[in-house]
């Protein structure tokens, strides 16, 4: 994993094998951001018309790259677009984007030092957590020599060394950036390799480590509880399910969140089987699990005044001459029926029995997370998570966090005419399908039929964000991205600081 490291050095002095600085899109031509004085001033002052005649523009996420001058100890500056020239400061996320570009150019440098603008505590945050999760790269199954390794070393060039915010800030990104690339990891991994079974060993690991208490449900756990919904969709596969809850307590907490993931760690539809085309992916259906337990242990090394819980919900969804079909009844864990009208609507069922159980330890707010429906990414695109909730405020607070931590999300409302299709079934309590139109609200609504009446709770459908299929872009890899771990993050930061959800 890249190493990070904050300096007061300057950018001319600094020995390293590349120096990085931001430019800018100005009304006449490129600008040089704050941080690049120093290496401008080795250039003679001529760095912004070097780079423009190497056909620089600013724009965001764009690299040049030119040999350094006598007067620079790096050998190479970078030089990477932070879009439009701002008078007032660049935004967090265009400085989060420039550190992950500059971090992902410079794969296979031993050291680089970062001279982009860092002068507050939240500017040292952004760029240090940007670029390690620039830096990020699953190398897993590759073999040696088999693609550029990532940077070794980043030092982040700041007048703030000194200072207990930006130490703290760099702690935090840190923290949080680490525990992103863990979650990325896991979405990342092969579905023969990440099954329910070990991904309970991996929680299992990260709670010896961290000193949080975990517990395993396996499946003769699961059988004797009654929870219908995870047995039911895991058992068509050899691998059984498991619910996994990783706990973090602080003593002075005045407050209770819980996070509930969807883990499917491998979904062919079941009896309902994908097609072609749409099951290549089908390892990230875990992406949820995956949030919710980075999150917690962010928490935790974070030491956050608020008690926070993890529920994963694991299982493999498989055809077999042992799997749910459509038209079996499944009686949830706390006692409803549900009619099993299609098995690839599987997430919502192994979600309903991990948000019934988490409610009965009454927490202040619930909170799910999955890759639940293609009707999400039809209606938001491949970057935006919808985010729902039996309480609006709640709602909305929540979408206003992701902004504030750079993602990118959508209110989305729980229309009650949209129940009728659930409610019509004729031998069960609800049915797992709905109204076709507006799949991914039907799908909430579901949910909500399963949360304790007096706790509040909210969905985000990460189906879109949780998987990046194209070109990376910003801090944004190929793969696992680690959708809404900042955001819960986030949610519990502000919680231990109002003393309540």
């Amino acid at each position: 994993m890249t190493a990070l490291s904050v300096s007061t050095s300057s950018a001319a002095s600094l020995r390293a094998d590349a120096l990085v600085v931001g430019v800018a899109k100005g009304p006449k031509g490129i600008v040089l951001a704050p941080g690049a004085e120093a290496v401008n001033e080795a250039f003679e002052g001529k760095l912004a018309e070097i780079l423009g005649t190497l056909g620089a523009t600013g724009a965001e996420g764009e690299t040049v790259k030119v040999a350094s001058p006598v007067g620079l100890k790096a050998a190479l500056v970078l030089a990477v677009g932070l879009g439009e020239a701002a008078e007032d400061g660049y935004g967090l996320e265009a400085l989060r984007r420039a550190a992950g570009v500059a971090a992902r150019a410079l794969a296979g440098v031993k050291k680089a030092a970062l001279a982009l603008p860092a002068e507050s505590a939240e500017e040292v945050e952004a760029v240090a957590l940007g670029s390690l999760l620039g830096s990020y790269a699953f190398g897993t199954y590759k073999g040696n020599g088999n693609g550029k390794e990532p940077v070794g070393e980043l030092v982040l060039l700041t007048v703030r060394k000194g200072s207990k915010d930006a130490k703290a800030a760099v702690e935090r990104a840190t923290a949080i950036g680490e525990e992103m690339n863990r979650a990325r990891d896991l979405v990342n991994t092969a579905p023969n390799d990440l099954n329910p079974k070990s991904f309970a060993a991996i929680a299992q690991a990260a709670g010896k480590e961290h000193g949080l208490k975990v517990e395993v449900l396996d499946e003769k756990a699961l059988t004797k509880g009654g929870f219908g919904g995870l047995l039911g969709v895991g058992n068509g596969s050899t691998n059984p399910p498991r619910l996994v809850k990783v706990a973090y307590t602080h003593p002075k907490a005045k407050a209770t969140l819980a996070f509930i993931g969807k883990g499917i760690t491998y979904d062919s539809g079941g009896i309902s089987l994908k097609p072609a085309g749409h099951n290549e992916t089908m390892k990230c259906d875990m992406a949820g699990a995956a949030a919710v337990f980075a999150a917690v242990v962010a928490a935790k090394r974070l030491g956050l005044t608020v008690n926070v819980t993890a529920w994963l919900a694991l299982a493999e969804n498989m055809p077999s001459g042992s799997a749910t079909r459509p038209g079996d009844v499944l009686r949830m864990y706390g006692g409803k029926t549900v009619e099993v009208l299609n098995t690839d609507a599987e997430g919502r069922l192994v979600l309903a029995d991990a948000i019934v159980k988490a409610g009965e330890e009454n927490p202040d707010v619930i909170v799910d997370v999955a890759t639940l429906t293609g009707a999400m990414v039809l209606a938001l695109g491949t970057r935006t998570f919808g985010v729902m909730a039996n309480n609006d405020e709640l709602r909305d607070n929540l979408h206003a966090l992701a902004g504030e931590v750079g993602e990118q999300s959508w209110p989305m409302p729980l229309p009650a005419e949209l129940k009728k299709g659930m409610t019509d079934s004729t031998i069960a309590d609800l049915a797992n399908m709905g109204e076709r139109m507006g799949g991914g609200l039907v799908a909430g609504l579901f949910l909500q039929e399963f949360v304790a009446e007096g706790i509040d709770w909210a969905h985000l459908d990460i189906a879109g964000p949780a998987f990046h299929e194209s070109a990376p872009f910003g801090y944004t890899p190929k793969g696992g991205t680690a959708s809404a771990v900042r955001t819960l993050v986030r949610f519990a930061e502000q919680t231990a600081a109002n003393g309540k959800a």
